[in-house]
This record gives C-alpha cells, sequence and structure tokens, in this order.
C-alpha cells in the first residue's frame, strides 16, 4: 500500500504515519509535511521521488503531475488503465491524506489580496477530488478525526471497507465544496460594484445534530460558527432549533438600541419591550407589557445582568437570558434554575448582511433589512412634539421586527401593546388595544406598512392614540390622512415599510 500525505492542519499525523509505516504501507509527502514526518523518525519519501520533477514557482505546482494524479486516478478494473500505467511507470497510490491551505483563517487577518492569492490551495483539492472520484480504490482522508477509523480498519483486513471509502469521498466532496465557496464569496467581496450573481455559493461547517427540528417528528441540524448565535453559552442544556431560531428574533430586535433596553421574545416576536435608565427598570416595563406570554419565552438585555435583575429573572420560567455580561452573582441566582440557557452575547458585533429562506425548489435571498428611515414628512395638520418623535422612533424599531401584518403602541418608550401576524392590519390593531394591559390614552402607535382603510385609525383614535408613524405609500394615504385630521392625531411618513414575513 502506498500513501501521499500532505497536510495543512497537522493534528496526529506523526502517529498517524508511525502507524502506517508498522503496517508496512510506503509513505510519500510534501513541504512541511515531509519535514514533520521525518523528522519523528519515520521512513518517508518525497513526492519528487515519484515525480522525479522538482516542485516549481514557490512550490505553485509539485503535485500537479501524471505519476500522482495517474496514480490516484487508475481504475483497477480497467485492463486499459493498468496497462497505461505500466507504460509510464506510474505507481498506484491508495491512501491520499490531504486538508487544504487555511485560507478561511488566513483571510481574517489583515492581509493583501496577493497574500490571500498565494493562500489558494490548488494542488490538494485537486488529488481530494481524484480520489474522491476514485473512491473504489483510492482512500481519501480529510479530517485527522478519521485516522484512527482508516487504522483500525487497514490492521483488520488490509485495507478500508468500500463503504467507508464511500462516506470518506462523499465528506471530502463537501469540504472541496466548501473550500471553493469560500474563495468565491471573498473575491466577490473584494468588488464594490453590484453584478449579476449566477451561482450563490454558501458552505457552512461545524454540523452538529440538533435534537429535532421545529417539530419532534423533523430532522434538526445547526450549521455555522464554533459557538452558535456567536454566544459563549455560560449554562443550561443545548439549544434547540427553536431556541437558536427564537434567540435571533431577540439578538435582531436588541440590536436597533443603545440606552439600557430589555427585549422579551415568544416564538420570534416580541412580547414586550422597553428602554430605561438602567436594564432592570427596562426589564420590568418590557415585562409588564405581556406577563403571560413571556413564560418559556427568551430574555435578551443589552447590558450586564447584575443581582437584582437576576432575581427578578429567576421569578418566572425562562428558555434563554441573553446578555452582554453577568455578574457573579447574578449568574450564582440563575443557575438554580435547571433549564435555562444563559448566553453570553454582545450584540455591538454582530453584523450580517444577507437573508436567506427556503422556498419549494430553492432558496429566496435578500440583503438583511438593517436600515431605519434618515427623515421623515409630518402630512398631518397636527404636530408631533419631541417627546412622541423619541416614541415614535422607538415604536418604528419595535414594529420592524413583528411579523406582518404589525403594529405597536408605545408610551415614553414602553411597548404596551402589540398586534403581531394578523391576516389584515386592523386586526393587528384590534388585538393590540383589547389584549392591552395598559391605558393606551396618550400612546403613540407604528404600523410596518401603510394603512390600507382608515379602520384602523379609528379603532386608535378611539383608544386615545396621539400619534402615529407608518411608511406612507397607499392609494387612500389621503383618505388616512383625513381621518387623523379629524381626530387631532400626528401623523409621519417614512417612505420606508418594513414586512417581515
Amino acid at each position: 500500500m502506498r500513501a501521499l500525505i500532505s497536510v495543512s492542519d497537522k493534528s496526529g499525523i506523526v502517529e498517524f504515519a508511525k502507524q502506517l509505516e508498522e503496517l508496512g504501507v510506503e509513505i510519500y509527502s510534501t513541504g512541511g509535511t515531509f519535514k514533520a514526518i521525518e523528522s519523528a523518525g519515520v521512513k518517508v519519501n518525497k513526492v519528487s521521488d515519484l515525480t522525479k520533477f522538482e516542485e516549481i514557482m514557490d512550490g505553485r505546482v509539485k503535485t500537479l503531475h501524471p505519476k500522482i494524479h495517474g496514480g490516484i486516478l487508475a481504475d483497477r478494473d480497467k485492463e486499459s488503465h493498468l496497462l497505461d500505467m505500466k507504460n509510464n511507470d506510474i505507481k498506484p497510490i491508495d491512501l491520499v491524506v490531504v486538508n487544504l491551505y487555511p485560507f478561511k483563517e488566513v483571510i481574517k487577518k489583515d492581509i493583501t489580496l496577493d497574500e490571500a492569492i498565494e493562500n489558494i490551495d490548488i494542488g490538494g483539492p485537486t488529488m481530494l477530488r481524484s480520489a474522491a472520484k476514485n473512491y473504489k480504490h483510492v482512500t481519501v482522508i480529510v479530517e485527522p478525526e478519521d485516522y484512527d477509523k482508516v487504522i483500525a480498519e487497514i490492521k483488520e483486513d488490509g485495507n478500508t471497507a468500500l463503504d467507508t471509502r464511500r462516506k470518506l469521498s462523499i465528506k471530502t466532496f463537501e469540504h472541496t465544496a466548501n473550500y471553493d465557496s469560500v474563495i468565491s464569496n471573498y473575491f466577490r467581496n473584494q468588488i464594490d460594484e453590484d453584478f449579476e450573481q449566477k451561482y450563490f455559493n454558501i458552505s457552512f461547517e461545524n454540523g452538529s445534530k440538533l435534537r429535532y427540528g421545529e417539530n419532534p417528528h423533523q430532522r434538526g441540524y445547526y450549521y455555522g460558527d464554533v459557538n452558535p448565535l456567536g454566544a459563549k453559552q455560560l449554562w443550561g442544556k443545548e439549544l434547540s432549533y427553536n431556541n437558536l431560531n427564537d434567540a435571533t428574533g431577540a439578538i435582531e430586535l436588541l440590536m436597533e438600541f443603545d440606552k439600557p433596553t430589555a427585549v422579551n421574545v415568544k416564538h420570534t416576536n416580541p412580547c414586550g419591550v422597553a428602554s430605561a435608565e438602567n436594564v432592570y427598570e427596562a426589564y420590568i416595563k418590557a415585562y409588564e407589557c405581556d406577563p403571560v406570554s413571556i413564560f418559556g419565552g427568551i430574555v435578551a438585555v443589552n447590558k450586564i445582568v447584575e443581582k437584582n435583575l437576576a432575581e427578578k429573572l429567576s421569578e418566572i420560567f425562562l428558555e434563554i437570558i441573553i446578555a452582554p455580561d453577568f455578574t457573579d452573582e447574578a449568574i450564582a441566582i440563575l443557575t438554580k434554575k435547571k433549564n435555562v440557557r444563559i448566553l453570553q452575547l454582545d450584540t455591538k458585533e454582530i453584523v450580517e448582511k444577507t437573508q436567506i429562506k427556503s422556498v419549494i425548489g430553492g432558496i429566496l435571498v435578500q440583503d438583511k433589512d438593517n436600515e431605519l428611515f434618515e427623515k421623515f414628512d409630518v402630512v398631518t395638520e397636527a404636530k408631533p412634539s419631541e417627546e412622541m418623535i423619541d416614541d415614535l422612533n422607538f415604536a418604528f424599531k419595535v414594529v420592524k421586527h413583528q411579523k406582518s401584518n404589525a403594529v405597536c403602541f408605545i408610551k415614553e418608550e414602553q411597548s404596551i401593546g402589540l398586534g403581531t401576524g394578523q391576516v389584515s392590519r386592523v386586526f393587528s390593531t384590534d388585538n393590540a388595544v383589547n389584549f392591552s394591559k395598559f391605558d393606551i390614552k396618550g400612546s403613540v402607535l407604528a404600523s410596518d406598512a401603510f394603512f390600507p382603510f382608515r379602520d384602523s385609525i379609528d379603532l386608535a383614535a378611539k383608544a386615545g392614540v396621539k400619534a402615529i408613524i407608518q411608511p406612507g405609500g397607499s392609494i387612500r394615504d389621503q383618505e388616512i390622512i383625513d381621518a387623523c385630521n379629524e381626530y387631532g392625531i400626528a401623523m409621519i411618513f417614512t417612505g420606508m415599510r418594513h414586512f417581515k414575513h
């Protein structure tokens, strides 16, 4: 048996090579891998001993040679392939162990485009694809975690099992696909202009199986950063599919605010949002909005959780608590709750530009809705006060993160009525008013999209709303403006819609 080894990640490679040597495997290698194996006292040959050709162009060309790829790709069930090998003095290569230049890690650093280019592996992916294609005869390893299994099978049977080679082949093609996706996306991001993207290449690593998906009969998986959501989990069971989805909704809304703010979320929708002088007061205000729905929900705050807030949070059952930090006293209190998950996350560090959603037969891709209006037009006779404008701004941030059709009532930077995900805007308005535990009088109202009819305005006016913020853009805008003028309600148009489906 003959093996070719060339790895960037040298974890476990010396021990693996020693075991191959003990099994009588003839080893060939290149560059730093050759040095690492040789210095450990393992007998290893240079790839140039096979090719009779020294590497050139600063190592850009060393394994791109018929003696290498002929040895890997030959179908040993075909006489013509065997004859070609004999006539060209090509030796079969039975085991290919390769992992690639760490391009993804390199581009995280402050490097030039030329430096990035030099870290694009060419020979490695070529050998991997050759070996993966010919898995009937060749074993290919791309991850150190597979070394032990391969050694065990060779010890037992003199070779790996066909099923093992097939699975390693699949893993290899997935690996090279991921590698190429990282490279293509890097180069696209170097270009300022928005030119047509024929292929949407995206690939995530660190796949992990979840207990189940949205429901127990559905399989669920997570792919992405080693730390899901970019958070450090300080306590609790592993995050579920629904945990990850719901926490994302909480985090995205919390990112809108700089003042001490608390966001309470259930099933990705806010059920209470408030800002205050400190995060304890903010949570109390958010909780008051809907103390029923938050049971089994998520609380996210943007300031450190101290003892007093931890004591308050521990009074109810919560799935997840998210904050940039926790005092030791707070952790001691919260960890008395067996089932709560505690996540440490600074939302200021999060920047997501693209949103992806699956549909039948494909995916939808769009820019993330990261914008807020910069200017607005007062379109009514009544003008909003400075205090009203502050609440209108707050309200529009909240309604942006509710499922459409959505409205919210805000008073003094506190949500006091939320209408979410209804098939009619007037239904959302009616729900928000009827289920509110507050006096709506003197509040402001935000709508994620325009009001198609005045019925919502009539409901809001009856409840005592003093100002409204909405995108505008309906063919009945004037009817809506006239209704506000009748009631003496101030209204502003932002020109920016925030549908969220």
